[in-house]
């Protein structure tokens, strides 16, 4: 995002979602996300209009209620406060939920249409195709896969009736020149180039109005119609901004998430060209987020019924840690955004939910807070010292991690700027192990000592500031256990210096806020389960006498991240004979660096352009001081013999099964 075009107003927003079925990891994650970005900005001192909410105006919706027998009000209400209350419970602070039933839509949908229809890029027709109720979604019959729909594979309905179109074929070419000319206005890259692609192949005009269902708002003059449901929703985000008086503070949107299915037919084509038929600036960046996977490989979604409840997760979390729900719900917060690079698709694990439990935050975080606090209790009084003379020891640290964080965040990297700040706890974790505070306390060292624990204090003060968008309920028990309850005023980005914290405070030490999972007996539970369903985990050889290794379940297989990489150069390790340095396109908006030991069996020119698969979830290493994130597979059991490549060219960051 340029900051030279921010509003004065930082808009975001997610897609609103239909009040079909409760909230799961899809909406969830998405919207999680939308929050951290909000939160962040908050955190910078700007101000934030953070919309999401609710379509109550698709055909399956009037459907639903009418199975279960309700009158479609009480059942948007009930829909709507079960929304409301699920992101309050995920640490959601939206300053607008929006309905579509509000009278201001019902007010801005009109405009909108009326404008559209006064300037001819709304136009009456017959329509004849299919229809798609669980996606609410139009399509011509040579898209359909033997008649069902091509996106959630049920049967498509055949329509025949007279509509209206919106013209978007007729914004193509000002679409595609828009796109080309600001490469920041869709990300990914992946998915920018696959809606250039989708541009390209021939926009169709869209219709954007049914007749024969009264849920919905009336086409202003024609009440037998009502207006689509997709082109209802899309208006949603002015609706917030105000329209048709639009507050210039904050229109445009600087940013816009949604899934990655919605983006190409939706968000990026009719949602911009209504806005360029309206004369409206576009918004600032769209980011597609991509799906969330079940164990069978298949996208986790209401309608394929294999939903994921985050909150049932965050029940099963505290009940195997023992942490306190809000804890087990940020630590959720945390896994999404850290495990996965935002845009791209992963398979969700509980298992890896809980070694990310015990490793970054029992471990890494925790383990600074409950090394720290019992130190200054036991050797300061309880007191924190006043700050030193000195810029402090972290200061470069610090320094450093709000640069990195600061570009991260700019382009919506939420992983990179956690990885910024377990950086700057590996600084903290390791100074205590260096300078031993225990040893200058048994030595009489008292100057020395309360420098060394003012610093590890203080960096505490700025970790918990700097994960307080991704995790708001463990930053403020953090910040009540370093004694600061009472003054979140502190809680700030212009804070973030080294010695901020106030000398003489009482700390208030409490119980561990990460107690570590007994991660063999999770384990052990889960094996016999898995003997209670049979599932042969017998260990096998194979034909060349390789030693035995045992069968892997379908999820534990599901946790590699396989893509397709591209080598776009590969160039030696100094001093290291066997190794290379290449970078790889794996379909991220920056190709990765990867170290490979190749060099001895093959030529750096036969790499260029292969197309090898890559483990793009591999922990990251550093290998003769390059940073490695990933690794190339190869067949070969001592050394590499051969590349594991693809027999036909396949787009960058596909997935490998």
């Amino acid at each position: 995002m340029d900051n030279n075009q921010t509003a004065a107003r930082f808009y975001l927003t997610t897609p609103i979602y239909y009040v079909t079925a409760e909230p799961h990891i899809g909406t969830g994650y998405c919207t999680i996300a939308t929050d951290v970005a909000a939160r962040y900005h908050r955190l910078r001192g700007e101000d934030v209009l953070f919309a999401t909410g609710v379509d109550e105006h698709a055909q399956k919706v009037l459907r639903a209620a009418e199975a279960e027998g309700t009158p479609i009000d009480e059942f948007l209400d009930r829909f709507a406060h079960v929304y409301q209350e699920a992101w309050s419970a995920l640490h959601i602070d939206c300053d607008r939920f929006i309905r579509t039933s509000d009278a201001d839509h019902k007010v801005a949908v009109q405009e909108v249409f009326a404008r559209l229809l006064e300037s001819g890029d709304i136009y009456k027709s017959e329509y004849e195709g299919w229809y798609c109720v669980p996606c609410e979604t139009y399509f011509p019959e040579g898209d359909l896969v033997e008649g069902n729909c091509p996106d959630c594979g049920r049967k498509a309905e055949k329509l025949s009736q007279d509509a209206y179109f919106f013209r978007t074929s007729h914004y193509a070419d000002a679409l595609v020149k828009h796109i080309e000319e600001n490469p920041g206005f869709i990300l990914p890259e992946s998915r920018r180039n696959e809606v250039l692609t989708f541009i390209k192949g021939g926009l169709r005009d869209a219709c954007v109005s049914r007749k024969g269902t009264d849920l919905g708002i009336p086409v202003p003059g024609d009440e037998e119609h009502v207006v689509y449901v997709w082109f209802d929703a899309l208006i949603n985000y002015l609706t917030v901004a105000g329209y048709p008086d639009l507050d210039d503070a904050t229109w445009p949107p600087d940013l816009q998430l949604m899934g990655k299915d919605i983006l190409p037919r939706f968000h990026a084509t009719i949602w911009p060209a209504m806005l360029m038929g309206l004369g409206l600036p576009l918004p600032r960046m769209l980011f597609a987020t991509g799906w969330w996977l079940s164990d069978a490989g298949d996208k986790i979604s209401k309608s394929k019924g294999n939903v994921v409840d985050l909150l049932q997760v965050a029940e099963q979390l505290g009940e195997i840690s023992g942490c306190t729900q809000p804890v087990a719900v940020d630590a959720i917060r945390y896994f999404l955004l850290r495990d996965v690079q935002l845009g791209l698709d992963s398979s969700f694990s509980m298992m890896n939910l809980l070694n990310r439990f015990n490793g970054d935050l029992a471990n890494d975080l925790g383990n600074i807070l409950n090394r720290t606090l019992p130190l200054v209790d036991r050797f300061l009084g309880g007191t924190v010292p006043e700050p030193n003379d000195g810029s402090g020891a972290f200061a470069e640290d610090i320094k450093a991690s709000l640069s990195a964080i600061d570009e991260a965040m700019q382009r919506v990297d939420f992983r990179a700027t956690l990885e910024s700040v377990w950086r700057l706890l590996a600084a903290g974790n390791k100074f205590i192990d260096e300078r031993e505070p225990w040893t200058l306390h048994k030595e009489g060292k008292r100057e020395e000592l309360e420098a060394v624990l003012y610093d590890t204090v203080d960096l505490i003060r700025v970790i918990a500031t700097l994960i307080s968008p991704f995790m708001p309920a463990v930053s403020s028990e953090i910040w009540k256990q370093l004694g600061l309850e009472g003054r979140e005023n502190l809680v700030a980005w212009d804070n973030c210096t080294p010695g901020a914290f106030p000398g003489g405070v009482k700390i208030q030490k409490g119980d561990p806020i990460f107690p570590r999972v007994d991660l063999k007996k999770v384990q052990a539970d889960a094996g016999e389960q898995a003997a209670d369903g049979k599932q042969d985990k017998r260990a096998r050889k194979d034909k060349t006498g390789s030693k035995a290794v045992s069968t892997i379940t379908y999820d534990e297989f599901s946790q590699l991240d396989l893509r397709v990489g591209k080598i776009l150069d590969a160039e030696n390790v100094p001093d290291a004979d066997k190794l290379y340095k290449l970078t790889v396109d794996v379909g991220e908006e920056e190709p990765r660096t990867l170290v490979a030991g190749l060099a001895q069996e093959f030529s750096a020119r036969e790499l260029l352009d292969a197309y090898v698969v890559v483990v793009a979830n591999l922990e990251p290493a550093t290998i003769r001081g390059v940073d490695s994130n990933g690794m190339v597979l190869a067949a070969g059991e001592k050394k590499p013999i051969a590349l594991v490549t693809l027999d036909r060219e396949c787009e960058p960051g596909s997935k490998v099964r």
